[in-house]
Order: structure tokens, then sequence, then C-alpha cells
């Protein structure tokens, strides 16, 4: 008996930091998106993730799916680590190369923009979970063609605004910048590079300065002006995305709501909902069995971590019992 209870312990010993590891290992939501110049994510969800009124936006629907606007606040590479510009290839900076997002990518001059004016601006960014980091802003340079795929080189090689830890305001941050002047259509390339995880997540927010010409080359018919997703749309689509929101106020930004107010209600869960409707744990379901904006773990992480948790308890509770039972024996 002394042996069998001896490899009893040993093995829940074993399993135990494994548990452990499932138990530390927790999903992180989805984070935000430039709602001030508006990012074409951000515009075309505004628009309607199924129906777009925008020739741009349902070209990018058309080519990624609904889904990609559904999931608007979680344009981001993982692993960037202050190496964005290595990491992403030329052609694919609106996506940041994630597949999932390509249809941000078309070059093409009808995309939704801001109206954009050369001097002091204050920019603003719509965020569902808040997180220590730098902004940087980077503004393409005379000659721009939004026909063409956006490189690295299209952009000046230094941001022209670039803030650290900026004030969280009713769930946005908020920071001023200097835009340089410029004429007809441009783009604005936004980095967040987290300071406490090598996530950094990516926005393209088209602009106009003056008249919209199209960019370089002839002329076009102007683009609709781009509007930022209300609350109450972020809210209404949170149970399409395949973000994990469970634990984030997806509307105002986390702990940062104003004392009293309230969040606004979203609509019930469509029980017959397919690919990113939600999960009876509240958790989204993932596209292609992932989620995008995880840095570790799953849908199925909280149950897990529950087990977890049992098995450290059990396995703490036995060898409490064989410790005591050896010193008893020595005693007598």
């Amino acid at each position: 008996m002394t042996a069998r209870r001896n490899v009893t312990v040993l093995a829940l010993l074993g399993v135990a930091p494994l548990a452990f590891t499932v138990l530390t290992a927790t999903p992180a939501a989805a984070h935000g998106s430039m709602s001030d110049p508006v990012s074409r994510v951000a515009a075309c969800y505004a628009e309607g993730p199924e129906h777009p009124e925008s020739a741009a936006c349902k070209a990018a629907v058309q080519v990624g799916g609904a889904q990609a606007l559904y999931d608007w606040n979680a344009v981001r590479d993982g692993n960037a680590g202050g190496k964005s510009k290595e990491r992403i290839p030329d052609g694919k900076l609106c996506s940041a190369g994630n597949d999932e997002y390509r249809g941000l990518d078309l070059p093409r001059a009808d995309w939704p923009s801001t109206p954009m004016k050369a001097g002091k601006h204050t920019f603003h960014y719509k965020a569902t979970a808040p997180h220590k980091g730098t902004f940087e802003l980077y503004l393409t340079k005379d000659g721009y063609d939004p026909r063409k795929p956006l490189k690295w080189s299209d952009l000046e090689a230094r941001p022209f605004a670039k803030a650290t830890d900026p004030t969280l305001t009713n769930g946005e941050y908020v920071f001023d910048g200097t835009v340089p002047a410029r004429s007809g259509r441009h783009l604005v390339y936004s980095i967040w590079q987290r300071s406490d995880s090598p996530e950094a997540f990516y926005t393209c927010s088209d602009v106009v300065f003056g008249k919209d010409n199209g960019g370089a080359g002839s002329p076009s018919a102007p683009a609709p002006t781009a509007s930022a997703p209300t609350d109450r749309q972020i809210a209404a689509g949170a149970d399409r995305s395949s973000m994990d929101m469970s634990h984030h106020d997806h509307a105002m930004g986390g702990g940062d709501r104003p004392a009293g107010a309230q969040a606004p209600a979203a609509p019930a869960a469509d029980a017959g909902s397919g690919a990113g409707g939600p999960h009876p744990d509240g958790v989204a379901r993932p596209v292609g069995g992932k989620h995008l904006a995880e840095t570790g773990g799953d849908g199925s992480t909280a149950p897990l971590a529950v087990g977890g948790a049992a098995v450290l308890a059990l396995g703490a509770g036995v060898l409490f019992l064989a410790t005591r039972r050896k010193a008893a024996r020595h005693q007598g």
C-alpha cells in the first residue's frame, strides 16, 4: 500500500505543474482601432459588416468576408516585438500580414476617408482593452498612389506623431500630433506596440487634404466620408466577433467607465448563428478554430483551469495525508 501511495503522490506531483500552466494560460481580449482619423476596418464595420454601403467596403467583404469586420479591433501581430517593418511584407500593411484581413489591403482610391488638415490634430483610438504601450503614426509621402499596394517605402521614415501611455478617456486613447502639409488623398498608418507584450496593433486610415483627387494619377469620383462605429454598433456586433470579450467592456474600454454609466445593451444572441456566434460560456466561437486576439489559451481555458485547480488541490491533499501517516509510523 505504501509503494502504491507513493506512486500516486508522484504522479499527482507530476501533473500539478501542467495543471498550473493551464490555470495561468488565459486568453486576452481584442484591443481597438483608430477612430479619428477613422481606420478602414472601423469605417466598413460602421457601414454594416453584412451589407456595407461603399464600393470599397463591399469589395473588402467579397475578398475577406464579413468576419474581418466583426473582428474590427484585432488587426494585430502577436509577436511583433517592435519589428513590424521586418515582419509585415509590402502590400500587406493594412492587414498586418493576417489573411483574414486581406480585404483591407485592396489598392483603391475610393476608401471612405476622413478630412484632414496640416497642423495640430487630436487623435482618437477606440480601445476595447487598455494596455501600456506606444502609438506611432506615419503619413504617406508626396506622390502616394492609393491605386498601388501600400509599401513601407510609401510612408515617411519617421512618425509624425508619437505617444506613450496616452490618456484613456471614455474608452478612447487621446493624444495630439502635428500633421505635415499634404494635398489630396493620403493615408495615416498607426502602430500600437504594447510595452507589456510583444503584441502590436495596426490601422490604415484614409485621409483627404482639401479636395479628394483620388491620389496620384487621374482624378476620380470623391469617396464617402468615413464614420467611426458608435458604442451601440459595437455592442450590437459583439456576439458575432471571434474575439474573447467576456472579460472586457467592448464599448467603454474596460474599467474606465464613468461612475454610474451603464454598458450599452447587446441584442440577444441568435441561437442559430454560424461562425462567430456565441458559445454557451460567453466566449465567441473562433474562426477556423482559433481566436485571433489571444495571447494564450482558447475558449476551453476556463474549464481546463478549473480542472487544473482541482488536480492541484487533490495532489496537495494526498501529499499531506502520506506525510502525516509516515510521521505517525515513525512516532510509533
